[in-house]
Parts: structure tokens; C-alpha cells; sequence
């Protein structure tokens, strides 16, 4: 729907823009990071910030104002219109797929004529909703006809992962992230001159491919060894990254168009993230065309294999982990939790700044210990399972390890340690002195309170591991570029203020317990 059939950006914009002004608040270009691309709830909860309003009534008043625009201005894609005419007047049927709530589906159908689609299917109509390819088969049954007779119109790589997994062929037309060519799949910049013969020649001179589960979508991959197909033989590498978005990458300008690159250069196959800003994984994944899972506003998981299990709470707070279980191929899952510690106090601010001694800065790690364990505790069942699945720990900890330093004993990681998980980065690389990996700070070599203190750096973001069936080829941290320090940020292209790390893993065979 959006971005291949109707642009409502622009309407969403002049929505807040009303509400807010209502508020005694004008909108200005800074806004633009909190208001476009964000769900109601992001935007509503930055304006109740600023203003004091309550969420609630201000959430209820965006849905309102962008509601009484989308009936009164939505803006189709160029051609989208012309081609569904021109449809509707050769006797072809035309569903609309869309992982949108029904509410806005509706608004947006009722917008531009209700006689235009046959079927509509949203995300509360299948139990899973796109890259699966249960939209896709909804849509099929409704009209009465087979994937393989159908060409599905699609601007992302999640879209397409759907409906070929349904047994569709495929016109792409690419909005933020290109869609590589592909057996069955066209590639068109635009729909002006796309028309019903030429879709017609999409299907019949296509090899279709049969319906299939989810689980037997390929995963895109930049590294031979890894791009076998999940569910027909199982990839001999997993590539993981843990990365700190800071406040979702909004210190840096285009931060989501930098974070994509990144991710696809690395080659990554799962990425644990922390700041998330809310929607950062959903965006990033539907980019990728892969899967997401997002825990409240901070905590998240995107993934090019298929997520078939959700762990822990769905809203851990802002502190806390979150975890999913990937199926990698047959008879192969991980399952990987991503976490973020608290940030006070941070104990190489007391060693350094303050001068506490070793018994002082193991009690102040009373808090984040606390949290750690409460998370080994969500894992203890994924633990006791790791000989048969193995398991991942990655996340922002905020507690330099006890490999690394001796001034105290840093419990955090120990406890970690303790648990059965361990330490892939320090595995990769045994000598703390020759290889430090700090992954705080890339943009702070100075204090921010102004002193002109040198800023500690320290290893602080991990990527720990348990099982028989993973094995430690590499670890690195990452950062791209060379970033200018805080607070001359906004050009970098490195939209974090943390490094990340990255561990390719080889992978044994193990047998998956159900």
C-alpha cells in the first residue's frame, strides 16, 4: 500500500503540524526524526514530552487530523491509479496486501474508491503477516485462483519475500532499498507504463515457483558460504552483530540509509540491537527485506532467517533483554537474546574520575549485576538446552568484563561467565592489551561535562555465546569511517556512539529439540 500505491507521508507531516500547533508547539526540520516514518505512538509520546499534554489525548488527536487527510488528500504512486483502471476494465480482479492495520487500510481504500479491489487483506486478517507468505495466499483464495496466476506488485524486499514465497510473480518497484533481479521477479522504477498485457507477460513466460513455508525463504547474503536456502540445507557460517543504535541512529543525519549500508556490507546474518527508538527494527528489517522482533521501545532483533519464536516479556522496559529463536535451516535453530544494562553508575567513570577502590566498584555494579541476572534467569530454559540449541547473548552491558581489567571484580560479565556463556570477542583474540576492542566511544575521546577529561574507553558491548554447535572463527568491533566526535556528529557515517561487534561463528550440526 504505502509506497506502491499511495504516498501519505506528506499527509501524516501536516497532521502533527495541526496538532502540534494546537499545543503551542511549531514544527521545524529537527521534528523531522520524530514525526516521519514513526507510528502514532512515537510522535504523540515526543509531543506529550515537550508540551506536558497527555499521550493519550494527543495520540487520539493525530489519528484524527492524519484519518480526515488521508479521506480528503491521499496521493496515489505515479501510474498506480491508471494501471488499476485499466485492470478493472480488462475484467482482472486486483487485491490489495498490505501489512497495515485494517483501520488505515480502510481509510486509504475508502480514499481512493472502494470498487478498485476485489479482496483486501490486512495484518489483522492471517496469523502472520509480510515476509510470510500467508497475505498472499489469503488474497489467492479469495479471488478463487492460484499463486502461479497472479503477478504481485511490490516497493520492498519484504513484500517480494512474501508473495514469491506464496507462488507469485513478481513486478518490484523499489522505494528506500534496491530489490536485486531474480528468476519469476520484474524490476520497474515506476508503474507509469507497466499495463495489463505486460503483466500478463510477466506470468506466462515465468518458471513458477511452487508455494512454500517461510522457513524455506533464502535469506540475501553477501558471502558465498552462507547464502545456501533455509529449509533445504543448512548455511555452514552465522554472522551475528550486536549494535547500539543511539537513539535509533537520530544523531546523524540520513541515519537509516547509513545503518542499511552498513548492515549489507558487513554481511551479517542477525543483529541484536539496543536503542532502537521504537521502530528502528521494523524499518530496518522491512528495508532488508528480513524479519523483525521489537521489544518495547529499546530493544529489538532483525534477522535474514526466519524468527519462528518470540521470548520473554513483550515490553522488558527500557532496561532489560529480549530474545527470539531462528530457525536456520533443518533441523538448525539458534536462540538470541539481545539486552542493554544501565547506564549508572558507570564504573570506569568512578575508576577513573573519582579514584573508588576495587571494593567500591564491584558494590556499585550492585544494579546492572541485578539485571543480568534476572535476564540469565529468563534464559535458564534456553541454557539448559544449548547441547541441542545453541544460544546467544549479545547487547550494550554498560560494565567493562573482567577479562579485560583487573582493578576490580566487575561481576557483570562474570556472572555471564558463570551462567555458561562466553566471552566470543575475547575467544577471537586473548590479549586485552594488544586487542582492547573498545566498542565505547567512538565519537567521545573527551568528557561531556566540558572538563577536557579524556573520555575511559572500554569494551562494553559483547556478543556472548553457549553451545556445542557454534564455534568462534571471528570477532571484531565495527565502525566505518572516521567519525567526528561529539557534539559535530550529524555528518558522520557512522550513525552510532558506540562501536559494534560482529562474530562469524561456524556452524555444527545438531539435532533441533521441539
Amino acid at each position: 500500500m504505502d509506497g506502491t500505491l499511495v504516498d501519505t507521508e506528506r499527509l501524516w507531516w501536516e497532521a502533527v503540524e495541526h496538532v502540534a500547533a494546537g499545543l503551542g508547539r511549531s514544527l521545524t526540520e529537527a521534528d523531522e526524526e520524530d514525526v516521519l516514518g514513526r507510528p502514532v505512538e512515537h510522535t504523540a509520546e515526543m509531543l506529550s514530552r515537550a508540551t506536558g499534554a497527555r499521550f493519550a489525548e494527543i495520540a487520539a488527536d493525530l489519528h484524527r487530523e492524519f484519518a480526515v487527510r488521508v479521506r480528503s488528500g491521499v496521493v496515489a504512486r505515479p501510474g498506480a491509479l491508471r494501471l488499476l483502471d485499466a485492470l478493472a476494465a480488462d475484467g482482472v480482479p486486483t487485491a490489495l496486501v498490505t501489512a497495515s492495520p485494517r483501520a488505515i487500510a480502510d481509510l486509504v481504500v475508502e480514499s481512493l474508491g472502494a470498487d478498485r479491489f476485489a479482496v483486501t487483506v490486512t495484518a489483522d486478517d492471517t496469523p502472520r503477516t509480510k515476509p510470510a507468505p500467508d497475505p498472499y495466499l489469503a488474497a489467492c483464495r479469495a479471488l478463487g485462483v492460484e499463486p502461479a496466476s497472479c503477478v504481485a506488485v511490490e516497493d520492498t524486499r519484504t513484500g517480494v519475500s512474501s508473495a514469491e514465497a506464496a507462488g507469485c510473480a513478481v513486478l518490484a518497484v523499489p522505494s528506500l532499498a534496491p530489490i536485486a533481479a531474480a528468476p519469476g521477479r520484474t524490476i520497474r522504477e515506476s508503474l507509469e507504463d507497466v499495463t495489463p498485457a505486460g503483466l500478463r507477460d510477466m506470468i506466462t513466460t515465468r518458471e513458477a515457483p511452487e508455494a512454500s513455508d517461510p522457513s524455506d525463504l533464502p535469506g540475501p547474503s553477501d558471502r558465498p558460504e552462507s547464502s545456501d536456502l533455509p529449509g533445504s540445507s543448512d548455511p555452514r557460517e552465522l554472522r551475528v552483530m550486536s549494535w547500539n543504535l543511539w537513539f535509533g541512529g537520530t544523531k546523524v543525519r540520513h541515519h537509516r540509509e547509513k545503518q542499511l549500508k552498513i548492515i549489507l556490507a558487513s554481511g551479517v546474518d542477525v543483529v541484536g540491537l539496543q536503542e532502537t527508538y521504537g521502530t528502528a527494527a521494523r524499518e530496518l528489517a522491512e528495508a532488508l527485506g528480513w524479519e523483525y522482533h521489537q521489544a518495547g521501545e529499546n530493544l529489538g532483533v532483525i534477522s535474514r532467517f526466519p524468527i519462528t519464536g518470540r521470548l520473554g516479556a513483550a515490553d522488558p522496559g527500557f532496561y532489560g533483554a529480549t530474545g527470539v529463536r531462528v530457525t536456520l535451516g533443518a533441523d538448525q535453530d539458534v536462540v538470541l537474546w539481545s539486552a542493554h544494562l544501565d547506564y549508572t553508575p558507570y564504573g570506569p567513570y568512578e575508576a577513573s574520575f573519582d579514584g573508588l577502590a576495587a571494593p567500591d566498584l564491584t558494590a556499585h555494579e550492585s544494579g546492572r549485576l541485578g539485571q543480568m541476572r534476572e535476564i540469565l534467569a529468563a534464559m535458564a530454559p534456553d541454557l539448559a538446552a544449548r547441547d541441542t540449541t545453541p544460544v546467544l547473548l549479545v547487547g550494550d552491558f554498560n560494565a567493562p568484563s573482567h577479562l579485560d581489567r583487573d582493578d576490580a571484580e566487575w561481576p557483570v560479565t562474570r556472572a555471564a561467565e558463570e551462567a555458561g556463556l562466553r566471552d566470543s570477542y575475547r575467544e577471537a583474540h586473548p590479549d586485552p592489551v594488544r586487542s582492547p576492542g573498545h566498542t565505547w566511544s567512538p565519537v567521545h575521546t573527551e568528557h561531556e561535562d566540558g572538563s577536557g577529561r579524556p573520555e575511559p574507553q572500554d569494551r562494553i558491548d559483547y556478543v556472548l555465546y553457549a553451545g556445542s554447535g557454534l564455534r568462534v572463527l571471528d570477532s571484531r568491533t565495527l565502525v566505518t569511517g572516521t567519525p567526528r566526535t561529539w557534539p559535530d556528529v550529524e555528518d558522520n557515517d557512522w550513525p552510532s556512539d558506540h562501536a559494534a561487534v560482529i562474530t562469524t561463528f561456524s556452524l555444527g550440526r545438531v539435532a533441533r529439540s521441539d
